[in-house]
């Protein structure tokens, strides 16, 4: 029976092998991480991630072929092929702080693999990393191999939060990269079979490990420069009168184009976007090309302009000033469907709001009052190492308080603001909200959510991104 361990019982790790237990059933799979908490969390009824479909999945495969373990290093020395799915944060000090990947935890999770393993071992990149790791990789294993050989391969993810179990049950391509040696070839073939049994062929693309690694942080990039380029024509829209909403639907219809992600909204998050072009940026620098990292630096700073800019028109719509008052917002994950928070417009958005003293009144169905106070108090890029390297009791802010329901959030709230697209916000009784709102009562959509001339004919003040702005916005402009 092929052995498969994964090190990292994350966001990628645990959907991943969760699926390729179900598809292969004569396949032993064990996640194995050093936190004992996430590790109970998966071997219980209340998953550590919210991804829908997952549940199922889990249940069906877990102690027949499934297994979550603490027990890193039996579970890697048994394996014949080890997929490392550990934190690749970015470094906050020292050489390339706040733009290169911290390899920290993948230089340990190397060393002891070399240091656990009696017999030839597949590693796996999984993890997205920078171009060139696995070369890291591959000088620290063959030098502490005490003979034993190791082929190092890099296969990405690519699934999104929100459908990552369909988007693994059936990939659009899974993408393997290995070395152009004959042992390389065979690793390839080695994980191309696991895959084979049930992706079709024609969508298992081999490429060269440099290659797979670039790809990754390119697919990402290119994702997330559609969303700034919308996103910055959005606010041409406001300005001229245009309509995003309809501008993106007539340049999706161009084939050449397509209509996904040209959706204006508050900004992008999540745990990749920022962090895989902060890591392109870098390597960019250190390859001796800075026009190129210019390029990719400014979807950034659309970015951040654009969380700016939103948190400006809410203040400068309420008379130039939220200071005390109770701002509600609706939804806190980076996108619906999950409750992951990372990166999440929302952050930046209510910190910005709190540092101009609002009250702030939170609902998410999915995320945990512990976990928007610990956002909110977090630095930059600690989300990203492991859980128990993460502050663990947050400090609270006392300026918010995270709600259950969506009418609690909003009663006697000056403002509403929607900072995630969660389908239940489309069929709220806004009729009842805003009679139990102070007047005049406002909306600030940071994700096209709501039905806009309904919103106004009930009496609100409404401003959606993109969209043609509202007289009384028009009167009231936002100040840079």
């Amino acid at each position: 029976m092929v052995k498969i361990c994964c090190i990292g019982a994350g966001y990628v790790g645990g959907p991943t092998m969760a699926v390729i237990a179900l598809k292969c059933p004569s396949i032993e799979v064990a996640v194995v991480d050093i936190s004992v908490s996430r590790i109970n969390a998966w071997n219980s009824d209340q998953l550590p991630i919210y991804e829908p479909g997952l549940d199922g999945v889990v249940k069906e495969c877990r102690g027949r072929n499934l297994f979550f373990s603490t027990d890193v290093e039996k579970n890697v020395s048994e394996a014949d092929i080890v997929f490392v799915s550990v934190n690749t944060p970015t470094k906050t000090q020292g050489l390339g702080a706040g733009k290169a990947a911290d390899l920290t935890y993948w230089e340990s999770a190397a060393r002891m693999i070399a240091d656990v393993s009696k017999s030839n071992k597949i590693v796996v990149e999984k993890s997205t990393v920078p171009v060139k790791t696995a070369e890291a990789i591959e000088k620290i294993l063959t030098h502490n191999s005490k003979g034993i050989k190791f082929q190092i391969l890099s296969n990405p993810e690519f699934l999104a939060e929100g459908t990552a179990i369909s988007d693994l049950l059936s990939p659009d391509r899974v993408l393997i990269g290995g070395r152009e040696t004959p042992e390389g070839q065979a690793a390839i073939k080695s994980l191309k079979d696991v895959y084979a049994q049930w992706v079709p062929e024609d969508c298992i693309l081999t490429t060269n490990l440099w290659s797979a690694e670039l790809s990754k942080l390119a697919a990402n990039a290119f994702l997330a420069q559609r969303i700034s380029s919308v996103n910055a024509m959005s606010a041409l829209c406001e300005a001229t009168g245009a309509d995003v909403t309809q501008v993106s639907f007539a340049v999706g219809k161009d084939t050449r184009i397509g209509p996904k992600f040209l959706n204006a909204s508050v900004g992008f998050g999540g745990s990749c976007f920022q962090k895989d072009i902060l890591n392109l940026v870098y390597i960019c620098e250190c390859n001796g090309l800075p026009e190129v990292a210019e390029y990719w630096k400014q979807v950034i700073k659309i970015n951040d302009y654009q969380k700016n800019r939103f948190v400006n028109r809410v203040v400068s719509s309420m008379f130039n000033t939220v200071s005390n008052k109770k701002i509600a917002i609706l939804g806190f994950a980076f996108k619906k469907d999950t409750g992951d928070t990372r990166e999440t417009p929302a952050i930046d958005v209510c910190k910005g709001l709190l540092g101009d003293k609002a009250r702030l009144s939170i609902y998410d169905p999915q995320v945990t009052d512990d976990q928007i106070q610990r956002d909110l108090t977090m630095k930059k890029f600690d989300w990203d190492h492991p859980l128990h390297l993460q502050p663990t009791s947050p400090t609270t802010v006392k300026q918010v308080t995270v709600v259950w329901d969506a009418y609690e959030a909003t009663k006697d709230a000056h403002g509403l603001c929607f900072l995630t697209e969660w389908d239940e916000f489309k069929t709220l009784d806004y009729k009842r909200i805003y009679d139990n709102m102070q007047k005049p009562a406002f909306v600030f959509d940071g994700r096209n959510v709501v039905n806009v001339d309904k919103l106004r004919e009930i009496g609100f003040i409404v401003y959606s991104i993109g969209k043609p702005l509202d007289a009384w916005l028009k009167d009231m402009p936002a100040v840079a």
